[in-house]
């Protein structure tokens, strides 16, 4: 008999080893369909004096400071002013919270609540007089809101059904327009393909009751959109397609009108064809409508808002736009929020709050704005679970600690 020999060395560090290589594989193969970024992880929770810490290290505009108005929120994203000066606020995937005002003058909420809890894939909210609309990733929901006694006064009631659910953007949108009407953005499924429902990538409109119509297309991800004071113009920041570099394509701000097609995915840009699918652009190529302005690849804008209450004046005629941040770039961009004003036909950009990303390390992600009467600027942040509070100088800020 030959003498057994040494054992194969498949030993557990061996087939861990293996398991390891295996699951790197499978997400550099499926890192274009991820939903989130894995790049850029959410914060865990953080002490009161570690997010004062951040907040010192934020830079507001001149005549401007910062602190944090609100902690602990978890996913924060999606917010909605009360007459009040309460501020509900989406906090996927479940939650709708109420961060009560700040009544005692100490530049911090007086308290959290819970307002509704059990929703699926919840980010878009809009407070129409006594009714709270609330859009989930597959259909909008309504309830009554008493802003005085900051709670909900009934059940929920389905008012738009059959949004296309899930996919890789799952975020909706909803905002009422100056002409009454009711606006959802629904973003693409995928990085970039052929949508198969036309609502996907696209801005639709509605009135309770009514059916609802298709607005614009073309728009991969058109999670913020705002309408424009005076002019009545609505205004959209698109997220642009990934894969194709650093610095391609820019992220669009578009002027978004009824029937506009904006080129997704057959066209980026000014109207530059896409590597996949630009030669099945056809007569789509003659009609795409090319942005107004660009902001920077990857910097992904979430949230738009012209200011009506614009606490100095050299924000007059100007939106605020969240850059919630890079996750495909081999040096990071974005994570900040920029001024854009609209002058003399142009469009200019100066920053607005900076500081979210210090020497590579992410501070902070930016999503939703808000603006109060006085001027405060709130800023929801959804890495760090926190709503930042921006007021002119001449308003008490928050002590540390």
């Amino acid at each position: 008999m030959r003498p057994e020999g040494p054992r194969p060395l498949i030993t557990h560090r061996r087939v861990m080893l293996v398991l390891g290589i295996v699951v790197v594989a499978l997400l550099v193969l499926g890192w274009h369909w991820l939903p989130v970024s894995i790049a850029v992880p959410p914060s865990e929770a953080r002490s009161p004096g570690e997010t004062d810490g951040i907040a010192s290290q934020l830079k507001p505009p001149q005549g401007f400071t910062v602190n944090a108005y609100a902690t602990g929120l978890g996913d924060a994203r999606s917010m909605a002013l009360t007459p009040r000066g309460d501020i509900i606020l989406s906090s996927p995937p479940a939650r709708v919270l109420l961060i009560k005002a700040d009544k005692d003058g100490d530049g911090r909420a007086d308290g959290v609540v819970t307002l509704i809890d059990g929703l699926h894939n919840v980010t878009g909210l809009t407070l129409d007089g006594d009714q709270l609309y609330v859009a989930e990733d597959g259909r909008v929901l309504r309830t009554g809101f008493d802003a005085e006694a900051g709670r909900v006064t009934g059940s929920l009631e389905t008012v738009l059904a059959d949004l296309p659910p899930g996919g890789m953007h799952w975020s909706r949108t909803i905002k009422k327009g100056p002409d009454g009407v009711f606006y959802v953005s629904i973003g693409a499924s995928c990085n970039v393909c052929i949508e198969s429902n036309p609502w996907r990538a696209a801005i639709i409109r509605f009135k309770p009751g009514e059916k609802p119509e298709l607005f614009a297309s073309g728009l991969r991800n058109t999670v913020g959109f705002d309408w424009q004071p005076g002019t009545g113009d609505l205004y959209g920041v698109d997220n642009g397609r990934d894969w194709l570099g650093d610095d391609f394509p820019p992220e669009d701000v578009n002027r978004i009108v009824e029937g506009g097609f904006y080129g997704w995915p057959y066209l980026h840009g000014d109207n530059v064809p896409d590597p996949d699918y630009g030669q099945q652009a056809g007569e789509r190529a003659k009609i795409a409508i090319a942005p107004v302005y660009k902001l920077p690849a990857h910097v992904a804008p979430l949230s738009i808002i012209f200011l009506r209450h614009a606490g100095a004046p050299s924000l007059a005629d100007t939106a605020l736009v969240a850059e919630h941040g890079s996750w495909n770039r081999s040096r990071k961009d974005g994570y900040q929020v920029v001024a854009l004003t609209w002058r003399d036909g142009a469009i200019s950009q100066t920053p607005f709050l900076t500081g979210f990303l210090k020497d590579g390390e992410v501070l902070g992600r930016p999503v939703d704005l808000a603006e109060a009467p006085d001027g405060t600027v709130f800023v929801s942040d959804d890495f760090g679970g926190v709503i930042w509070r921006v007021v002119p100088s001449a308003q008490k800020p928050a002590a540390a600690g």
